[in-house]
C-alpha cells in the first residue's frame, strides 16, 4: 500500500511505529521499497556520504534534484521525502515554495522536508497553502553547524527543551504533517511526541517517538570517517564490500577470473574459418 501523509497521520493515531530510511539512488530506495519500508528520505546528508563533503552545506537543489530522481524510478510504496538543501528555503517564503515545487515537478518527490523551528514557520504555511506537504526537523539541525558550533546534542538545559517544545508546537502549528527530531535526551523527545498531534520521527532521540529515521551507510557500516553514539550497525555491509574488492583484484592479477562459465561461447567452426581469412 502507497504510504501518503494521511497514512502516517492514521499511523500516528493508531500507534502504528513508522520507519524512515534514507536513499540516493535506484537499486537502494529499490531494495528498502521491496523490504517495506514507510519512508525513504533523499537526505541532503548525501552530501557526506555520497559526495564526500564535510558537511551538508555545499549540497545544492540540482543535486537533490539528480538524486531524488533517481530514487523515485525505484520506488512504489514507500513515501519519498525531499529535502531542501542550505540555503534554498532561508532568503524568502517566494524562494521557499519555488524550490519545494522543484523537488515535487521536477525531482518527484512527494513531500519535503526542511530545517528549523519557529524560525521557519512563514516558510512552511507558504509551501503547505502551495499544496506541498512538509515535514518539519528540529533539534540538531546539521544545515546550523556553524551556529551550534559542531554537532552537538541539544535540549539538554530547561531553556533549550522548553525552545525545542515550542519549536514542534510551532511547526505543527504552521502545518507540517510529520517533525524529525534529531539529537536530542529521549525524554524531551518523548514529551514532545506526546504534546504533538502528528508524528515524531527520531534520530538519535530516544524510542519514545513515533517513528525511527537512519542513514543506511550507517546502520550498514559502510561509512567510516564518522559514527553517531545513536547509530545501530545491521550489517557489516562495508567489510562485506572491501572483502569482495579484494578478491576480484586478486582473481583477476592472477587469472582466475574470468573463467569459462564466465564467457560467451561461439561456434568452433565459426572461430576456425575466421582464422582462415585473418592475416
Amino acid at each position: 500500500m502507497k504510504n501518503t501523509v494521511a497514512t502516517f497521520k492514521k499511523a500516528k493515531e493508531t500507534g502504528e511505529k513508522l520507519t524512515m530510511l534514507t536513499a540516493y539512488d535506484y537499486s537502494t530506495a529499490r531494495l528498502m521499497d521491496e523490504a517495506g519500508v514507510n519512508s525513504i528520505l533523499v537526505g541532503d546528508s548525501l552530501g557526506n556520504v555520497m559526495l564526500g563533503y564535510e558537511n551538508t552545506l555545499s549540497v545544492t537543489m540540482e543535486d537533490m534534484i539528480h538524486h531524488i530522481k533517481a530514487v523515485k524510478r525505484g520506488v512504489k510504496n514507500a513515501l519519498i521525502v525531499g529535502d531542501m538543501p542550505f540555503m534554498s528555503y532561508q532568503v524568502s517564503t517566494e524562494q521557499a515554495v519555488e524550490n519545494a515545487g522543484r523537488l515535487i515537478k521536477e525531482g518527484g518527490a512527494d513531500v519535503v522536508k526542511l530545517e528549523g523551528g519557529a524560525d521557519v514557520c512563514e516558510q512552511i504555511k507558504a509551501i503547505v497553502k502551495a499544496t506541498i506537504p512538509v515535514c518539519a526537523h528540529i533539534g540538531l539541525t546539521p544545515q546550523s553547524i556553524n551556529a551550534f558550533g559542531g554537532f552537538k546534542v541539544q535540549g539538554k538545559s530547561i531553556e533549550a527543551a522548553q525552545k525545542l517544545i515550542d519549536d514542534a508546537l510551532a511547526v505543527e502549528e504552521a502545518g507540517a504533517f510529520a517533525v524529525v527530531i534529531e539529537g536530542v535526551p529521549a525524554e524531551i523527545a518523548s514529551i514532545i511526541t506526546e504534546k504533538l498531534s502528528i508524528p515524531t520521527i527520531g534520530i538519535g532521540a530516544g524510542a519514545g517517538c513515533d517513528g525511527q529515521v537512519l542513514i543506511y551507510q550507517d546502520m550498514l557500516a559502510m561509512f567510516s570517517d564518522f559514527t553517531p553514539k545513536f547509530v545501530k550497525k545491521y550489517a557489516e555491509v562495508g567489510q562485506i564490500m572491501s572483502n569482495a574488492f579484494e578478491s576480484f583484484i586478486k582473481e583477476v592479477k592472477d587469472g582466475t577470473f574470468p573463467q569459462k562459465e564466465h564467457t560467451y561461447k561461439i561456434d568452433s567452426s565459426v572461430v576456425d574459418e575466421l582464422k582462415k581469412i585473418i592475416k
